[in-house]
């Protein structure tokens, strides 16, 4: 089989039967794509029954050195993860015998805390949009939702009307691996997305429960680059310096939550991480915040008020 089609066979499983987001999938075609172009071109290697026989770990390692300099140590790891991926679904399917991907080691990333909002900067861009126009109402209910629920910019663009229960409070999210879970929202959200939706059958059409909750002035599903852009358009109406990406009001919820005393564990099924060591980067965001804090408002912490022994 040609690499070429076995890598078309490899995104399909991954939509599929892994549940892999549009995003995701895009990112592991252009990064196979890339290297399988390279596997070609230097090796001759053009379909499975020589990708088995003849790739050795030392060629995936040099493929990946010849990026280095170029990229960042999280682009070669994901690099590499699909590579793996990608080598173990052929030795599944039994087109190769040997699985070299295992043998290669993973490039140390530096793990990067995540940036937030302060709880005043939030309160600040949640009240920035227009509330007396149909967009600026639909951008006030996103962002309330996005932070009040922490959710990932995927998920708020992929609710459906069917998903919310504004009485109770709650809504049904889709998450990575198509790992189902329900989020509880405060007032605030419920009344912002009561109103974006009365906006919608104020001509009389009932919604559907399979319409989105968020759509664009076409009518249609807003995308996550649509949000980036508006989240963008109003960070710089208000005139905020700490400017973030739209991922980073999930960040601002988790942060928000640990400050008040949440369990962590209670965070991680909030967020939907799988494992805890995720969710456990906000416990160093937070001390961070922390002595950030006390370094700027405690008398005793700053340099002119220490005594000399």
């Amino acid at each position: 089989m040609l690499l070429r089609d076995s890598l078309q066979r490899f995104l399909e499983y991954l939509n599929s039967e892994r549940g892999y987001s549009e995003h995701t999938s895009r990112a592991y075609a252009g990064d196979l794509g890339h290297w399988l172009g390279e596997l070609e071109r230097n090796l001759d290697i053009k379909d499975t029954s020589a990708l088995g026989d003849r790739l050795e770990p030392a060629q995936v390692r040099t493929y990946l050195a010849a990026l280095y300099d170029n990229h960042e140590r999280s682009s070669l790891s994901r690099r590499l993860s699909a590579i793996r991926s990608f080598l173990r679904f052929l030795r599944q399917q039994g087109w190769i015998e040997r699985d070299v991907g295992k043998l290669i080691p993973s490039p140390k990333a530096r793990k990067k805390l995540p940036r937030f909002l302060k709880i005043e900067d939030v309160s600040e861009l949640i009240s920035a949009p227009d509330a007396a126009s149909q967009l600026g109402r639909r951008d006030r209910a996103l962002f309330e939702v996005i932070y009040g629920c922490g959710l990932r910019v995927s998920e708020a663009v992929g609710l459906n009307v069917s998903d919310l229960d504004l009485t109770r409070g709650w809504l049904r999210v889709l998450g990575k691996g198509a790992k189902e879970r329900t989020v509880p929202f405060g007032f605030p959200a419920a009344e912002a997305l009561q109103l974006t939706l009365a906006d919608r059958t104020a001509s009389g059409s009932p919604l559907a429960a399979d319409d989105p909750v968020f759509i664009n002035f076409r009518g249609t599903r807003i995308s996550e680059r649509s949000v980036a852009r508006i989240l963008a358009k109003h960070l710089l109406r208000i005139a905020m310096a700490n400017s973030v990406s739209p991922h980073g009001l999930r960040h601002s919820f988790a942060t928000h939550l640990l400050a008040a005393g949440a369990d962590l564990r209670t965070i991680q099924e909030l967020l939907g991480h799988a494992r805890l060591s995720t969710t456990q980067r906000y416990t160093h965001l937070d001390l961070g915040t922390l002595l950030d804090d006390y370094r700027g408002a405690h008398p005793l912490s700053r340099p002119t008020n220490l005594k000399k022994p």
